[in-house]
């Protein structure tokens, strides 16, 4: 149960450093903060009412003393109450908002800060509901946040994936479990008109990273009697609408075992088995290897995991971008596609753009820049909150 609104600890910003959550921005650092041993001693994930130093109220608030971004505002009212009604208003206009976007229920149901839910996510897939709480707050309202979406959505299961390098950051345990219903094995789910497979319980993230959608549609479009080389594939969300759309030949290519084989069960599904050819291999090797015996592709799509997963990783993150561009521009044929992706959030798009063109140069060839993209709208981002605009992707044709 939460603690009634009265009840609630109540913090105070140091004079002066009220004005950027005033104006909208939904965190508050720690050194912004009164600091009292009372104050330091609440456990992470507390409820607090937080106050400007001339006791403006700023509103309700997570509040963990441990990290950073010690505060995450749920409301600016300060004696809302956060229990099962407020999960279940949220939930309700989360899903008003996707059920506009899309026919079928398969998307993001909830992101975080974007959705008014500091550090949730919800992935949907069908009556199957993943979700992550990656802060100390969300972890602790976890029954309360599942009997609203129970209540809401009634889903077969819903699978609480709570192992995120975020998590330990917020001084949580990793865990992943069932927390409503039951799910014996992996899903299937829709995307761009195909069908794939994913583990929940066992895959990447939530299970499957929806946020490319609108990236993954566009390339399609491109694909009619291309041959293509879709780089870190996971799932084959890139492979199978390209081969749908009409491309003649499809190298789907991963370390993964696992994604292999989920690559070669979406193919089987979509009716393009013949046309897919799924191979287990190290991204950086595969493309040495690649350069060796000449191989060319009309479309190259490399889509790797974050490079950059905090500040200290900045620099040989974006060397690592520069490299992948490089050397798989050098696998484009001429007049050919190359698609280039970022999910690390602490790479800024001017930054991640500029490894892009380098790497594309270092290659030897030029080009033009045929589409930017981020992700798709179940993926919102918030106006205040640059980490939420964290896709980066650029589609070249290369001379």
């Amino acid at each position: 149960m939460t603690s009634p609104a009265a009840d609630r600890p109540q913090l105070q910003m140091q004079a002066g450093r009220h004005k950027r959550i005033r104006n909208g921005h939904p965190w508050g650092y720690s050194n912004e903060i009164v600091m009292t041993p009372a104050v330091k001693a609440l456990p992470g994930g507390t409820l607090v009412s937080l106050r400007a130093a001339d006791g403006e109220g700023l509103g309700t608030f997570f509040f963990n003393p441990h990290v950073l971004i010690c505060l995450r505002q749920l409301t600016r009212e300060m004696d809302a109450d956060i229990d099962e009604a407020f999960f279940a208003q949220r939930f309700a206009a989360a899903l008003n908002l996707r059920e506009r976007l899309f026919d079928r229920p398969f998307y993001r149901l909830v992101h975080a800060e974007s959705d008014a839910l500091p550090g949730l996510i919800v992935d949907r897939f069908g009556d199957v509901l993943v979700v992550q709480a990656n802060t100390a707050g969300m972890d602790r309202l976890m029954p309360q946040i599942t009997a609203a979406l129970v209540s809401l959505i009634s889903p077969r299961a819903i699978v609480a994936r709570n192992d995120s390098a975020a998590r330990q950051t917020e001084g949580l345990e990793s865990d992943v479990k069932l927390v409503h219903g039951s799910l014996e094995s992996g899903i299937s789910l829709e995307e761009n008109g195909c069908t794939f497979f994913c583990d929940p319980l066992g895959g990447q993230k939530t299970g499957w990273f929806y946020d490319h959608r609108p990236n993954r549609a566009f390339v399609a479009k491109l694909a009619r009697g291309a041959s293509v080389l879709d780089l870190y594939c996971y799932g084959g969300a890139f492979s199978m609408p390209v081969a749908k759309a009409g491309a003649k030949r499809v190298v789907s290519m991963d370390r993964s075992a696992g994604a292999i084989e989920l690559v070669r069960r979406a193919a089987e599904a979509n009716g393009v088995a013949d046309i897919v050819e799924a191979r287990e291999a190290e991204v950086f090797r595969a493309l040495e290897e690649m350069g060796g015996r000449g191989e060319k592709f009309d479309i190259v799509i490399a889509d790797p995991p974050a490079f950059i997963k905090s500040r200290k990783d900045l620099a040989a993150g974006l060397r690592g971008y520069r490299k992948l561009a490089r050397l798989a521009a050098q696998r484009v044929a001429p007049g050919g596609i190359l698609l280039m992706a970022s999910c690390s959030h602490n790479a800024e798009p001017a930054a991640f753009a500029l490894e892009v063109a380098r790497g594309v140069s270092e290659a030897g060839r030029t080009g033009r820049i045929l589409h930017v993209g981020g992700a798709g709208p179940d993926h919102p981002v918030h106006p205040f909150l640059a980490e939420s605009e964290y896709l980066k992707c650029r589609v070249m044709q290369l001379d």
